[in-house]
This record gives C-alpha cells, structure tokens and sequence, in this order.
C-alpha cells in the first residue's frame, strides 16, 4: 500500500486524488479564525463554579455584562479642561450607543483629583463576535486618545478581550509568514537546489492549508478552539511535515545511488522510511489526543485539532511527496553546488561520514559520555524549581497594552478590582443578607438584579482582579459564603482556569508518557529500550524547560509562566522528541539485526545523522517562529520547544542515547531475541 505513489501509473492516480482531498479542506482554511474564542470563559470546564455562576447571570435581566472602564489620569490632577473632557467623553459614549452597549454611568473621580473613570457596560453578546469587537471598539474611538500630558486609556473585562482578539485576529498572517519563510530557507540550504526545494515545501503547504480548513470543520462541530491554537497548529504542521519530508527525501536520495529506475528508489524509500514516519505521526498524533482529557478547554481543544494536523502532515508526505518524486525523478536535484544521485555514486554511507566519526568516539567510553551528558541535563534542569506559574492576563502582552496600562492607572487611583469586580449569584433570597456580610469582609458589596435564577451580588476587591492577592481571595470567599452562592467573575475565571491546569498536569503527563512507552514496545517490540529513551525525553524536557525558565525571567523579562504552559511544553517536547529516537532507533535495530548493537548503533547513527539534524534544525526554526507573535506564552513556548528540539537532535539522540545503547548492549532489546545475539562482542574502530 504504501509503494503505490511510486508506481509508473498509480502514481499520477495518488496525486489527483490527494490534490482534491487537499484542496477541498483548503478550500475552507480562511474560515479558521472565524470559530475562534479568545474569551476566559470558554476555556473552563461546565463544571467549574465560575461557569454555572456565568450562567446563572445570564439568566438574570440584563444578563452577562462586560465592563469597559474608561480611566483618564494627569501627573499634578487633573484640570478644569480634562474634567471638562471627562464629562464631554460620557455624553459622546451615549449618543446613538451601538448595539449590546448599556449607559454609561456618571464618572467618578479620586480622592485627590488626579483621575477619572467612566463605566459602561457591554453585553459580550456571545463572548467573540464582531458585533461585540465592534461596540468596545467604538467606545474606545469616543473615549479618544491620550494628549498633551493627560492619560485615556480603555480597561475593564471589556478592554481586556478587545486587546485579546485584536492580538489573536493577528496570529496567523505573520506567523504563517514566518513559518513558511524559514522552512523555505532551511531547505534551500540543506538540499543546496534551485528546484528540489519546491517538492517538499509545496507538500507541506498543502498539508498546512488543509489543516487549518480541518480546524474549522471541528470548531463548526463544537470544540472549542482559540487564538493559542490557531498560533501553535501551522507551526506542529510546517515542523512535523518537514521532518517528515527530511526523512523520506533522504531514503529516497541513498536508494537513487543504488538503483537507476527512480521509481524502484521511491518504492524502497517507502518501505523503509514509511513505518519509521507512521511510527513516529502515530506518537505524536497519539500524544496530542491526550489533551482532548483535559479539563481546560482550550488545551481539550488543541490536541484534536493538533492531532488532525499532524494526520494530514504525515498524509502528504506519503501520498504527494512520493507521486512528485517518482514523476519528476533524480534531475530535480540538479544544483551548481552539488551532483545529481546516480547509481553507482558514492554517498554517506554506514561506516563513513561525520556522524559515524561522532559515533566512534562516543563508542570509546560509552558510559562516561552518557552519565557526564546526564548530570549537565539535570544542572540544566534545576531552574524548574523557580517555575512561576502566575503568568495572568495583566502580563500576557509583550509590549503595552491599552488594557494592561489603563488597569495600572486604575490601580494608583481607585480601589484596584473595580475594573472587573467579582460576582456572587445567590439562589435563595433569604440567603443574600447573610452572603452579603461575609463578602464584605473581602470587599465593597453592592446588590445587583435579582430573577428567577436568585440575587446578583457584585463584590469589589481592594486588589488588582488578576493580581495574585485577588486569585488567593476566590476560595476564601468561597468558603466564606459557602453553598449559599456562587462566585464568578474575572477574578474567580483566572482561579479555576488555574485548578483546571493543574489537574490536567498530574492527569496528562503520565498517561502521555504511559502511551508513547507503549508505541515505542510495539515499534522496537523491547521494553528496556523504550524505558531508555522515554528516560532521556523526560530529562531533555526538564532541561529545556529549566533553561527557558532563566531565559524568560533574566533575558526576556517576562513574568512567570501561564498555568498551561508546562504541559503544553511537555507534550510538544516528548511526542518531537520521540521522534527523532524512532528514526534512529527503528534503523539501529534494523542494522543490529545484521551487525550487533554496537555496530548496528554506529551505522544506524552514520546514516541517520545528517537527516535528524537538518529535521531538527527545521522544527526548532518553525517553533522559534512564535516569537513573532506579541502573547507570551507563545513565546515561551516557541523558545522552550525550539531550544528542546536542538538539545535533543545534537546532544540526546548523537550522544547520549547511542552512549547508553552500546554502554548496555544487547540486553537493551529485552525481551525480544534481538537481546540474545552475541555480535556485540566485536569492538567498533575509535576512529
């Protein structure tokens, strides 16, 4: 099955049919970002407290309400003409008000007249529709600019989401860009050709436009999907595609030296690299399913939509890339830089080369390079112990925000969580005046609409509503009032957020872990092996993320990290990282079969070494591309990934794992026969 791109015939059928599969997904990419929902709310889990408080307001007359907070401030106080501008700048934003925009309410001024704020409420209408951006976005125009020393600025949970999806509507145009500029580059330079290039990049480019028209298939069919992922899909779909293409193309390439009929070459790369690439799509596919467990709905959502991405990846590379390379054949390689493959041609081979060289060395003391590799991982490592997993929405925009400064402005002025205050529904009226004396303990209470579904209270804290102080307050005003109420909110959405994170993290990682060590038994039908490798992934992460960690706090300057990130980072980095072990390890035990662990290690890292590396450079360039973006945690993501990527390809997989096999020999193919042969005995050259 997987030889039919290369036949003389079926290759022209595998083409026109995979174009229109392709094409018709394509066809709905420009929809992806429409289904989007940026908003704290859709990421929670319908059980959270925060969720059936939202939901029971909704109920209420006049429903959810998003405040947006106008804050006017002047270093000195403010002067007869900005209290003027104040007053003017409330009249404006009651003309004609858009639709789902309420009255403004009269401004308010501080205690020592240095400030102002406007309140007007808006109904979110839905959470993310334009109707929505739309109206915040018109009271930002009639609040006006900051001029001549004094402050406008727009807040408020309104501010906050229309910063959201402004940065979110901007994600994939320059992050496509960026991805699809640096795989471009990145294969240029590896296969040196004015035109073979074109072969792999557009099959990946057709696999990335096809997911995204998936992504929008699922969001219609109602998973919740969010700028996030929107951000990290092109860039799983560009990397894993790529590494994909890498591995096939350079099969493909050694099989032109041995064979004249192309299509022969094509038909025997399929058979050899074509498991290793099904092997190595199924880890990840199966290790972003993973996410779909999670509690947080917007990883939930990630590891489908990622899981379908990398699907049509693989897709592409075993159906169009090997039909364009049977029709075009070996002169696509042609390049001034570098020969055409013939048959008979010299090439890197199992006992040449750079990687053969390493191998060699490392073969000399196997078990001083492995444990001296591992002790530097874990010093790499120990920064974990600073993870500060507080990142919140004050602190997710790189650069200044609206939002973020006029929160700031708030905070000097006012009492601190009036930009977005905490909500309390209480069901059973009897029970509002007792709820109101325990929420005052923790803020200034004031009495809302009352309906069928009970009493809205609105609970004003003295603190910033996504500050750690406000976050520390939800379960002690929880606990204060009890099952009389619910609380939501900002406030209390930010804290579940947060719980939902962490039960996902002890939930996902292991069962991650528990499925790729299954996948790796059935692959090298061994278990010390997998047990071996699924050891070095743990601690490459580990030192990954460590070391993103320091880099975040003393080189980026950002504040802590977002409550998913290290998951996210954990499964990127050990379903990728897995990769490149699986095509090593599948051509080691393909080779051990033949010349023993040792040799088989050493020819199985000369031949594979040069394609891991460049597969790896190319998804480190496609996650670094994140850094384009303006969110933090993408950025931190992207770093962590990349830097991940490279520690793994140059030093876990060329030093560490081969320096551990041949330390263990051939027990480490325990318990298959394999773990029985002898040919380890005969000791590899040093040179």
């Amino acid at each position: 099955m997987l030889t039919l791109p290369a036949g003389r015939r079926s290759k022209y059928v595998v083409l026109a049919l995979a174009l229109v599969f392709f094409i018709g997904l394509a066809s709905q990419a420009g929809k992806f970002e429409g289904i989007q929902k940026n908003e704290s709310s859709s990421f929670l889990p319908g059980d959270a407290e925060s969720v059936k408080a939202l939901e029971a307001i909704q109920q209420l007359p006049g429903g959810e309400l998003a405040p947006a907070v106008i804050v006017f401030e002047r270093e000195g106080g403010l002067t007869e003409a900005d209290r003027q501008r104040v007053n003017e700048t409330r009249t404006k934003l009651n003309e004609n008000r858009p639709e789902l925009v309420l009255e403004a309410q009269e401004p308010v001024f501080s205690e020592d007249g240095a400030a102002a704020l406007i309140v007007q409420p808006v109904q979110p209408g839905g959470g993310v529709g334009d109707k929505f951006e739309l109206a915040v976005q018109e009271i930002a125009d009639r609040a006006g600019e900051s001029s001549d020393g004094l402050e406008v600025k727009l807040t408020g949970a309104a501010g906050y989401s229309l910063d959201a999806i402004k940065v979110f509507g901007g994600v994939n145009g320059p992050l496509l860009l960026a991805a699809a500029s640096i795989v471009l580059v990145l294969l240029i330079a590896i296969y040196r050709s004015p035109i073979f290039w074109a072969i792999p990049f557009f099959s990946v480019v057709l696999a990335e436009a096809a997911s995204r028209g998936a992504g929008y298939v699922l969001g219609e069919a109602g998973l919740t999907i969010n700028g996030q992922t929107g951000g990290i899909l092109p860039v799983l779909v560009f990397g894993a595609g790529t590494d994909y293409a890498l591995l096939l193309v350079s099969r493909y390439r050694e099989e032109l030296r041995r064979h004249e009929d192309k299509h022969e070459a094509v038909a025997i790369a399929m058979k050899s690299a074509g498991p290793a690439i099904l092997a190595s799509g199924g880890t990840v596919i199966a290790a972003l399913l993973c996410l779909s467990l999670a509690d947080v709905n917007s990883t939930a959502g990630l590891g489908p939509v990622g899981a379908v991405g990398v699907v049509l990846a693989m897709m592409s590379m075993l159906t169009v890339l090997p039909a364009l390379l049977a029709i075009t054949g070996r002169n696509a390689f042609w390049s001034p830089f570098d020969t055409i493959p013939h048959a008979g041609q010299a090439g890197v081979d199992e006992e040449h080369g750079f990687w053969r060289g390493v191998g060699n060395r490392v073969a000399s003391r196997p078990r001083a390079v492995w444990v001296t590799g591992t002790i530097v991982l874990l010093v790499m490592a120990a920064n974990v112990l600073a993870l500060d997993a507080n990142q919140t929405q004050d602190n997710q925009f790189r650069g200044e925000v609206d939002s973020v400064t006029g929160q700031e402005i708030l905070t000097r002025n006012f009492a601190a969580g009036a930009s977005a205050p905490t909500d309390i529904v209480v069901p059973d009226r009897s029970n509002v005046e007792r709820v109101t004396q325990a929420a005052s303990e923790f803020g200034q209470v004031r009495p809302g609409t009352s309906g069928e579904a009970g009493t809205a209270l609105s609970v004003t804290f003295p603190n910033a509503p996504y500050s750690r102080e406000a976050l520390d307050t939800i379960p002690k005003l929880r606990e204060a009032i009890g099952e009389a109420g619910l609380v939501g909110g900002p406030s209390a959405q930010e804290y579940d957020l947060r719980e939902a994170a962490n039960r996902d993290n002890k939930l996902i990682i292991p069962l991650t872990l528990l499925v790729v060590f299954g996948i790796l038994v059935l692959l090298l039908r061994a278990i010390v092996a997998p047990l071996l490798l699924i050891a070095s992934v743990i601690v490459s992460f580990a030192a990954a993320l460590g070391v993103g960690i320091f880099v975040s706090d003393y080189i980026f300057g950002f504040t802590g990290v977002g409550p998913t990130l290290p998951l996210l980072a954990f499964v990127f980095l050990v379903a990728l990282g897995i990769d490149y072990n699986i095509f090593l390890m599948a051509r080691v035990r393909e080779e051990a079969q033949q010349h023993g662990t040792r040799e088989g290690t050493l020819r199985g890292l000369a031949v594979t070494g040069a394609v891991i590396t460049g597969a790896g450079i190319v998804l480190a360039g496609t996650f670094g591309a994140l850094a384009v973006l303006p969110l933090v945690v993408l950025t931190q993501i992207g770093f962590i990934v990349a830097f991940g990527v490279l520690l793994d390809t140059f030093v876990v997989r060329s030093v560490i794992v081969p320096a551990a096999v041949i330390d263990i020999g051939r027990r480490v193919w325990w318990p298959s026969k394999l773990a029985k042969e002898s040919r380890d005995t005969a000791r590899a050259p040093t040179e």
